[in-house]
């Protein structure tokens, strides 16, 4: 493939440097020099990795595995559905996947979900404890959730996403097996393998879905960022020393992370 058609099959699929980076195995810089026009002479290496990612015959024939770097083939779950292109699946293939396959689904794009490691597992238990506890105690309506709980975001068929913990106030979205609507607050912990899926694309999804507060929970760097939308996209971040309140509940529920954090720190 030419760069010229590298950049018509971006645009087609609708990816961005970040992704193709991701996919590829390709430094993001190297990305956006040659995609860019930057490189005029790039790596014969690197437009085989490029390409490899936007080849039609990839594209067609497989999803998304933000694990591997790579599309995934569906070989196995073609007797389920018919494949399409990147951007056309929809909520029956979706359920039509294999049990054991874990994905999330966005506009319509499948992206692959690798196994969490112990710690994400035990930071996502510890939250979700912090806030059963808090809402308990005050008596209140919402329900916390921890993953796996499939929720339809838009309230269509193009998305499907699980996030680590949520908060769900309105009890009419809940329709088993799924909530169907926006959650009030979400927390994403961050792997290497969904941190460009995480903080990119899944934020700005609960953002224009109308989700209250998005927390982005990162434990390499022992942060926190939190994302108020509902007063004007109000932004922070904390360190895993810090008590982080709970916008939604006006910062009366904190998370204690120094606790998580010497509970965790000997297990990293």
């Amino acid at each position: 493939m030419t760069i010229e058609e590298m950049n018509a099959r971006k645009r087609e699929l609708g990816y961005n440097y970040e992704q193709i980076a991701q996919m590829s195995g390709v430094p993001l810089s190297t990305v956006r020099k040659v995609l860019g026009g930057a490189t005029r002479s790039p790596r014969f290496a690197t437009l085989q990795a490029l390409e490899k990612v936007l080849g039609p015959e990839m594209a067609e024939t497989g999803y998304y595995s933000s694990h591997e770097g790579t599309f995934t083939g569906v070989s196995e779950a073609r007797a389920a559905y018919a494949v399409k292109k990147q951007g056309e699946y929809t909520l029956d293939d979706y359920l039509a996947l294999p049990e054991e396959r874990r994905v999330e689904l966005i506009d319509g794009v499948f992206y692959d979900m690798s196994s969490p490691m112990g710690h994400h597992q035990i930071i996502a238990g510890e939250i979700y404890a912090a806030l059963l506890a808090y809402i308990r105690s005050k008596k209140g309506k919402c329900i916390p959730f921890i993953a796996p709980m499939d929720v339809q975001l838009d309230c269509d068929n193009k998305t499907i996403v699980q996030p680590d913990v949520l908060i769900l106030c309105d009890r009419s979205k809940y329709t088993s097996p799924r909530i169907v609507g926006a959650p009030d607050f979400v927390v994403e912990i961050l792997s290497k393998s969904t941190r460009s899926k995480d903080m990119f694309i899944k934020l700005n999804k609960y953002r224009s879905a109308k989700v209250r507060e998005c927390w982005i929970v990162d434990p390499d760097k022992k942060t926190v960022m939190t994302f108020l939308f509902e007063a004007q996209d109000e932004y922070a971040i904390y360190s895993f020393r810090d008590k982080v309140p709970v916008g939604i509940y006006g910062g009366d529920c904190v998370i204690d992370f120094a606790q998580i954090d010497d509970y965790i720190s000997p297990l990293m």
